[in-house]
Parts: C-alpha cells; structure tokens; sequence
C-alpha cells in the first residue's frame, strides 16, 4: 500500500472538516467580504497553523486527556460558544455605515489563532483524528507530525477558497443595504454553527 493510499481516509477527512461552514469559515468570509481577500490572508494563515497545532497536540497525547476529563472539555466548549454568541451579536448589529469604515480592522491572525483554541468543531476534530487516524507505528511522533502539516496544507486552500467566496459576495450584493442583510445572515449562521458544535461536543 503506497503511502497516499494509508493516508487517504486522513487526507478526506482534513478536507470535510476545513471545507465544511463552521465559525471559522464564517468570520474568514465575513472578513474578506468587508476588508478584502489581501487583508484576510493573515487570519487564514492564523486559524490554518492554530488548527494544525492542535491536531498535534491532541495526537500527541493532549486529545486523550480531554477523552479523559469530560468536565474540562465542556468547559472549554461553553466558553467557546459564549464567545462566539457575543461575535455574532456584534456582527448581526454592525450598521451599514461600519461595513467598509476605516475604524474596523479585518479578522486578524492573532484572533483566528486565538478562536481555533476556543472553538468546539476544532476540537471535536482533533479528537476524531485520535480516535480514528492516531498512528500506531513504531514512530507516533513522526507520524503525528506528517499528519499536522497535512491538515495545514488541506485547510490553507480550503480557507482560501472561503476568502474567494467572501470577494466575491460583494459583486452579488452591490448596495449597502443587501450587504447588511448579507452580514446579519451570516451572524445567525455563525451563532447556529456554535451552538451545533457544543450540542456535538
């Protein structure tokens, strides 16, 4: 067996969770559509090296502990959503004058970082990578490595194509208004996904 066919259930696997809508996706489209594809760049690279640090760690033996202890989990789930219930509500009552105000600032690298630590799909992920793909050969250190720079590699290109769709919502919705609703449809959209992530977690 070639070793892109042991990793291949893997390699979907990262696909499906990067690629699918979750609170990351949202913010990072939300971003671009305000601020640009150029000045969303740094938190896709933020969010991307957070997510693939955590698959690493939790490979490396920090997943289990969480399996272990239900309690710390759970905490870190409700702080999660707590936080990103108060960003949704920020974004569903950003007025039409704030869309494109010089006083905003885009999704920085360092908050992207910050909210794949907080985000219960995240970690719902990187506990599904130790339940189902945690290496068993006579090197786990190595193996755990390949498959975080892989995560990495499969999440940049599918965060950046949630940077392209966010570029290009703004030849969609052309008037101020139409791009509010837009914002406040991905605010309902962010607070569902963080709330389905704690009921999953």
């Amino acid at each position: 067996m070639s070793l892109f066919s042991s990793y291949l259930p893997y390699l979907l696997f990262a696909f499906v969770a990067s690629i699918t809508p979750g609170p990351t996706n949202i913010l990072i489209l939300t971003s671009s559509q305000r601020f640009g594809v150029k000045a969303t760049l740094p938190a896709v690279f933020g969010a991307c090296v957070s997510a693939s640090l955590i698959v690493f760690i939790s490979g490396a033996g920090a997943g289990q502990v969480l399996q272990d202890h239900p309690l710390v989990r759970t905490g870190m789930s409700w702080a999660g959503v707590l936080w990103l219930s108060w960003m949704s509500w920020q974004l569903f009552t950003a007025p039409a004058a704030d869309l494109h105000s010089d006083a905003q600032r885009p999704f920085s690298a360092r908050a992207a970082a910050m909210l794949q630590l907080i985000n219960p799909k995240t970690w719902m992920m990187a506990l599904a990578v130790v339940s189902l793909f945690a290496p068993h050969s006579g090197n786990p250190l190595r193996e755990i490595t390949l498959m975080s720079l892989a995560f990495l590699a499969i999440s940049v290109l599918c965060l950046a194509a949630w940077t392209l769709l966010g570029k290009a919502v703004n030849r969609l919705f052309r008037t101020a208004r139409s791009l509010v609703w837009f914002q406040r449809v991905m605010a309902l959209c962010l607070l569902a996904s963080a709330w389905t992530g704690l009921i999953g977690a």
